[in-house]
């Protein structure tokens, strides 16, 4: 028995320490990208290098992979079905194709003991397996971001959840988004429109490392012990592998959009009131202008509305869930297409006081959508940061629902004799 026993424990000597010296020939990295040019690349990039060596060969483990030519691909994106997949190939080429794009490329060298180098590779080669690369990404709680915390929480024995797991965050989600999409008007102002109030509520440091960066600046400064009692710093260096070119920054601290929109709106909002103005008297081209101006908000506010009420109602974007841009924003401004052209042509006077009741009608349950939703952020379970939403839609609305120039026309028409 005794002999036994000793031969197990030969084995099991043997086995530890050729694990060991296998994990001597490894380095750990996190690398982390910075944005891109494409909308999906604007939040950048993270990924785990496992460099060896005795091979002197690096390997990219990736967790952000996907193809426009998968089956049903925006079928299922549409329906927010997103197939990811994540895989493995060589970190030098890789690299190249960030440098390539104008991306920064931040490393961090992870210090670990040789067992855990050996147990976070293994799990890398776990996960990039044909039964097991593919998952469903979700764009705040599953992506290649979180997928690395959750290695560096594995590498750390669960000391990297525990300590952010309840620690308060910086911003909400929708404020690191802003942080990232400031500098596109159009994009800014369209992503924040369709995603609700499920993203407007306190969130953690954890949850915060659904970006690349925010995992990057938390492991920097991050201690831990590791199996044999020992007190490490877990990244023994940073190295800036490549510094983007011309980029826009990410913001620190998100900027206050909703006085761009409203000033942008506000603009608008006067020139669509001079064509009223010419309206008012008598110039026909005012009111063709007028017309159209009412028939294209009505195209795009009750096209981005009709997408609104899709994702809110017919898919699994969650985070688009609790929207209450519904109650200004709706398909019924798809209505002002047809009804702006007929008031633009119309040369009836009874027809031209209809279209423009109507019209009236749309623009002034806008205005009283955007109000209330504005009285209803009172109240804390209601509260949404959509204050961008309502500045660009209200004055644009008001300046429709309350234009003088179809009141002045039916008077005239009933009233020939009382002049507004």
């Amino acid at each position: 028995m005794a002999r036994k026993t000793t031969i197990f424990l030969i084995l099991f000597l043997v086995f530890t320490a050729a694990i060991f010296a296998q994990g001597e020939n490894l380095t750990i990295k996190i690398a982390v990208m910075g944005p891109g040019d494409e909308l999906y690349f604007w939040w950048g990039h993270i990924s785990l290098v496992v460099e060896d060596s005795r091979t002197r060969h690096g390997q990219f483990y990736d967790y952000g992979l996907f193809s426009f030519d998968n089956d049903n691909f925006f079928y299922n994106f549409a329906f927010g079905r997103l197939l990811y997949k994540c895989g493995v190939s060589s970190s030098e080429r890789s690299f190249d194709v960030y440098k390539a794009t104008n991306r920064d490329i931040t490393v961090y060298t992870l210090d670990l003991p040789p067992q855990t180098k050996v147990k976070v590779r293994d799990f890398a080669a776990f996960n990039v397996l044909p039964e097991n690369c593919e998952y469903f990404y979700h764009h705040f709680k599953d992506n290649c971001s979180t997928r690395i915390r959750d290695i560096i929480n594995l590498a750390t024995n669960g000391q990297f959840e525990e300590e952010f797991k309840e620690a308060p965050g910086r911003y909400t989600l929708r404020q690191h988004v802003r942080r990232h999409t400031w500098f596109s008007p159009v994009g800014d102002w369209l992503l924040n429109f369709w995603m609700g109030q499920v993203i407007d509520t306190p969130i953690t440091i954890w949850e915060e490392m659904f970006l690349p960066s925010e995992v990057g600046s938390r492991i920097e400064d991050f201690w831990y012990t590791d199996e044999n009692g020992v007190r490490r710093k877990l990244v023994s260096s940073v190295e800036t592998v490549y510094k983007s070119q011309g980029r826009p920054p990410v913001l620190d601290v998100p900027r206050k959009q909703w006085n761009r929109e409203l000033l942008f709106s506000l603009g608008l909002s006067v020139i669509f009131g001079f064509f009223f103005f010419l309206q008012l008297k008598n110039i026909r081209v005012g009111r063709v202008l007028a017309g159209i101006s009412m028939s294209l908000c009505g195209l795009i506010f009750g096209f981005v509305s009709s997408l609104l009420y899709f994702l809110s109602i017919f898919t699994n974007h969650d985070y688009t869930f609790e929207n209450y841009n519904m109650l200004f924003a709706t398909p019924l401004l798809l209505a002002a297409i047809p009804l702006g052209i007929c008031y633009a042509v119309t040369k009836k006077p009874d027809k031209l006081i209809l279209y423009d009741a109507l019209l009236r009608i749309v623009w002034l349950l806008t205005v009283l959508g955007i109000f209330i939703s504005m009285l209803i952020k009172l109240f804390p379970p209601f509260y949404q940061q959509n204050l961008t939403d309502q500045m660009l839609m209200l004055p644009i609305a008001l300046v429709f629902a309350l234009q003088p120039a179809g009141l002045r026309q039916t008077l005239d028409r009933y009233f020939p004799h009382k002049k507004a």
